[in-house]
């Protein structure tokens, strides 16, 4: 750090500025420790810090990302890359020695991680491991750490805790003599050094604002390590959990041990009434904990009820099935439950009534059934919209009329048994439901229609009709709800009605703002999860993902259960500092901030305006302070969403606004995640009109792999580091791009080198991968042209707000195009011959990158995608043997065989040659690798000797790769190469 004329002063801090110091995060950022961190840290899933608040909002961003950005824009980047980078980690506790403080395990679980470092441990007479007692605790620390710096670092994460995990005091403590000699500062804690670093950079505590921010990771984070936060959205939902981030999660520990006692008050007194009245008890003392109910319909062609399930398993942990006895009389079935049933009995339920969209049930002889939407009337009425036949409920309503197309039936209750209840591990069994059980539920019913109306009227239950949409018509289209109380059943609400009126008896109010995690876990929208050996069965949440999902069979917690969910929040480090949060659009936001951290919306990745109403609802009529001055409506026409110009232009009016209340050296950084290159145009040209500029980008992964994800969905977040457009210059095109050219090989010249240097110095893994360094060459790109106020005097927008026509292209995204392409010429794979990479076609280029993409591990159809594009390559699906989202695969020698040997393209290539003649070495099972020489030499008849060394290069490179992917092809490689090397004329 150089100190100059702008001086500041921080307590301990000798006077210096930082004012126009490029920002760490502008040269360099670890983005592979650090997607390894983000992915450990959502898969602690429930665990994680803000969760506890509702894990509703799906795109919240992990807080380790949220601490490397804001950090990442306050160091200063030194003469000394290797060193900064060392500082970064320290500070991150993703340094080496960091794991010898981050490990909390037992000597014996050390132990048997390290057998080799077993001088660490000693045995007592009993056997039992313990700390060699003549080191001291620093000693054992390093020594640890230096048995974990033997494994990759993801391997290391799963034996230690996160860094919010640990107590931070602690876990820094040894580092700040290197920080402070490093920085020229004086700090004892991250809290200290932020401010410091925010005084030599704007003269303040750092302030940071996010208008978009959504559930508040980005806010809360950054109030953590010590700076000022402003946070707004136009979703009052939004606000209110980034309200709670602040007030719950980051209160002191006085004030969450009070919010504590109250959560426990309030639940004493909801269990007090509900045993009260007598709704969830038996006659034995058992205690109800899940209701299971199912839809009932008429079958058209046999005039019998049947109850309708796509599967009657209820647990895959105890065989407990639900079984349909025929009542011939009453043209109905008895649904009897059976519990320890053979595997015969499990399979057998595991076929439901409903099948591919067909009811299908004994009492009809057509093994066919009868098509749901015919039961439902389906049909489309003139302009071509389907509609139905359903009756669309009305506002009195909550539950359906004798006459509806669909009942609903309760036809299972998990018991918690009477002894086991209040003890940390209950004992539950499932039981049919008894007169006695239905007796409880027409008590329920009964109060619920006594009372709606005046509930409604007092604000507890919701009369707020629900709007079209893309996420909310199917729910007047699939159950006929119009309403959003109607999404809840006569339990949900009397359980919900139960637990606000404890809320507001016993306060504090503000409580209320965790009423959400309950709605969540208390409608029509739950299902059923059967368990499976280890996991147990339980009710789902309804936003397991983010729509609304409709069930033929349901369950409804008990309210005791209900209660429970609202659970325990996270222990954190209490926040200090001026942390404000206000429901307004993003164009409107008034912050003044250096920071400026967001992750806006993109392409109607999830329509939050929609879903979220399914709590506005509830909460509308009489919120609490502070939520009673905010708009308790979703003001959807005034949500940012879409992908066509009108999102364009509300996209550049809110980023207008937060540049307009930036200072000139200040900082942003726009969080998306999308996997789409083009995006990267798009969202260029949206950020260059609202008079920023590009100086970095990271792809770090922040999303885990889910079963409730199909498809090829994205699992990193680019990070767009940002600063004002001070310049009015103009550049021509073929300007620009002989720029680009210098900036993309400076910068992955730049990366490399400081990996060699990182790679020394810790002898550890690789930081950047290629995905890295081709990303890192389109944020050269952008980063030298939106440096410019026009190009050939166009300004770079002039696309922005017109629909493009097919075929159709913006000179951005031929720019970031262009600069792909200079990435992909320079980035030779290693153990690919240099001299040859510059020679090969786009398709040669895709499969010997991916080849090399295979060999480390990647197996991800985004990576495979996002490479095809940078080579242009349109027809990479050709040379796949699989496109599954996290199982892709090339095509090897054995799957091509003899195709794509004609024509142009990738058939025309001397590495497709290569590969089938490694298919003819193998052919039949015994390898012969004359028969490879033999189709190589009758191909290249006239020039087969000047060709041979090429061809023996790509079959070693093939043998090569493919040693752990593809160990047949490997080996006939291996062997085609040896055979062409002693090949004589």
């Amino acid at each position: 750090m150089t100190a100059g004329s702008d001086a500041a002063t921080a307590p301990g801090l000798a006077p210096l500025s930082l004012k126009d110091a490029p920002a760490f995060i502008e040269r360099q950022f670890p983005v592979g420790r650090l997607s390894a961190e983000a992915y450990k840290e959502r898969k602690a899933g429930s665990g994680q810090t803000l969760t506890a608040l509702g894990s509703y909002w799906k795109g919240r961003k992990p807080l380790i990302l949220v601490r490397a950005v804001v950090l990442g824009c306050l160091l200063p980047a030194t003469d000394d890359a290797a060193a900064d980078l060392d500082i970064f980690l320290r500070l991150m506790a993703m340094d080496d020695a960091a794991f010898g403080r981050r490990f909390m395990g037992s000597a014996a679980e050390f132990a048997r991680l390290f057998p080799g470092h077993a001088e660490l441990v000693t045995e007592e007479r009993g056997r039992r491991r313990i700390w060699r007692e003549d080191l001291t605790q620093a000693q054992r620390q390093a020594r640890i750490a230096e048995a974990f710096a033997s494994l990759p670092y993801a391997e290391r994460l799963k034996h230690v805790k996160r860094p919010e995990e640990c107590d931070e005091a602690e876990l820094l403590a040894p580092i700040w003599p290197a920080v402070n000699r490093h920085l020229g500062t004086a700090a004892r804690s991250l809290p200290e050094l932020v401010e410091q670093l925010g005084i030599a950079r704007f003269g303040h505590r750092p302030k940071v604002a996010d208008t978009f921010c959504g559930a508040g990771s980005i806010p809360f984070e950054a109030a953590r390590i010590g700076c000022d936060v402003y946070a707004s959205d136009l979703n009052p939902i939004a606000c209110m959990l980034t309200w709670g981030a602040f007030n719950i999660i980051g209160a002191s520990p006085e004030k969450r041990a009070e919010i504590a006692t109250e959560q426990e008050r309030i639940a004493a007194e909801v269990d007090a009434e509900i045993t009260r009245l007598g709704i969830e008890h038996d006659a034995d003392g058992n205690r109800a904990k899940a209701y299971l109910y199912c839809l009932e319909t008429r079958c058209p062609k046999t005039g019998w009820m049947v109850p309708m399930a796509p599967s009657w398993v209820i647990s895959k942990t105890r065989n407990v099935i639900a079984k349909l006895v025929p009542d011939l009389a009453a043209k109905r079935y008895a649904i009897e439950i059976h519990s320890g049933v053979s595997a015969e009995e499990m399979a057998a339920a595991e076929q439901g009534t409903v099948r591919d969209g067909r009811l299908v049930h004994p009492m009809n002889p057509e093994r066919s059934g009868v098509e749901i939407r015919t039961i439902r009337g389906d049909y489309r009425d003139a302009d071509g919209t389907t509609r139905n036949r359903l009756r669309l409920w009305e506002m009195d309503e909550f539950i359906p009329r004798p006459d509806d197309i669909f009942q609903e039936r309760l036809y299972c209750i998990q018991w918690i048994t009477r002894d086991s209840l209040g003890k940390g591990r209950q004992q539950t069994f499932f039981r049919a439901v008894l007169p006695e059980d239905e007796a409880r539920e027409r008590q329920v019913v009964s109060i619920v229609r006594e009372n709606l109306a005046g509930w409604q009227e007092a604000g507890l239950v919701p009369d707020m009709p629900i709007e079209p949409g893309d996420e909310t018509t199917r729910l007047f289209r699939e159950r006929g709800w119009t309403h959003w109380h109607h999404l809840f059943n006569a339990r949900n609400l009397l359980g919900l009605v139960v637990m606000r009126g404890a809320i507001e008896k016993l306060g504090p109010r503000f409580i209320v703002s965790m009423l959400p995690i309950s709605l969540d876990n208390a409608s029509r929208l739950c299902g059923w999860n059967k368990g499976h050996p280890g996991s147990g069965e339980f009710a789902t949440n309804v936003f397991n993902n983010q729509a609304f999902n409709t069930h033929l069979n349901f369950a409804c917690r008990s309210v005791a259960h209900i209660c429970s969910t609202i659970g325990q929040v996270q222990v954190s480090s209490p926040l200090s500092v001026v942390a404000r949060v206000k429901p307004v659009p993003a164009a409107s936001a008034e912050w003044p901030a250096a920071l400026v951290v967001t992750d806006p919306p993109y392409a109607d990745a999830v329509n939050y305006h929609e879903i979220t109403e399914f709590f506005i609802a509830w909460l509308r009529k009489n919120p609490p302070p502070p939520f009673d001055q905010w708009t308790w409506d979703s003001r959807r026409d005034l949500a940012i969403k879409g992908r066509d110009e009108q999102f364009r232009r509300d996209m550049v009016a809110a980023y207008a606004a937060m540049t307009r209340h930036m200072p000139d050296n200040g900082l942003q950084v726009v969080m998306f995640t999308h996997q789409d290159a083009g995006v990267w145009a798009d969202l260029g040209a949206i950020l260059w009109a609202a008079g920023l500029r590009v100086t970095a980008a990271w792809n770090v992964v922040t999303e885990t792999e889910s079963a409730l994800k199909e498809g090829n969905y994205v699992q990193g977040t680019v990070n767009l580091v940002l600063r004002k457009r001070l310049s009015a210059a103009n550049a021509r095109r073929m300007e620009i791009e002989a720029e680009i050219e210098e900036a993309v090989a400076a910068q992955l010249a730049r990366l490399n080198a400081l990996d060699d240097a990182w790679h020394e110095r810790s002898n550890a893994e690789t930081l950047y991968t290629d995905g890295d360094l081709t990303l890192a060459a389109y944020a050269a790109a952008l980063q030298v042209v939106t440096a410019y106020a026009t190009i050939d005097r166009q300004p770079l927008d002039r696309d922005l707000y017109r629909r493009l026509g097919k075929g159709e292209t913006t000179m951005l995204r031929d720019l970031v195009d262009y600069a792909a392409q200079v990435a992909n010429s320079l980035l030779v794979p290693e153990g690919f011959p240099r001299e040859m990479w510059r020679d090969l076609g786009a398709a040669e280029r895709f499969y010997v990158r991916m080849l090399d993409m295979e060999a480390n591990g990647s197996a991800k159809v985004a990576d495979f995608q996002n490479f095809a594009r940078s080579f242009a390559f349109g027809g990479y699906a050709e040379l796949m043997a699989s496109t599954t989202a996290n199982a892709a695969s090339l095509a090897g020698a054995a799957d091509l065989k003899g195709r794509m040997l004609e024509g142009e393209g990738f058939g025309a290539t001397q590495l497709r040659q290569v590969l089938f003649a490694i298919w003819k070495t193998m052919e039949g099972g015994e390898r012969d690798p004359r028969r490879g020489v033999t189709i190589l030499k009758s191909e290249y008849a006239a020039d087969y000797w000047q060709r041979r060394q090429k061809l023996i290069a790509l079959a070693d490179y093939v043998a090569l790769k493919t040693r752990r992917t593809r160990p047949e092809e490997s080996a006939a490689a291996h062997e085609l190469a040896e055979a062409l090397k002693l090949d004589r004329v």
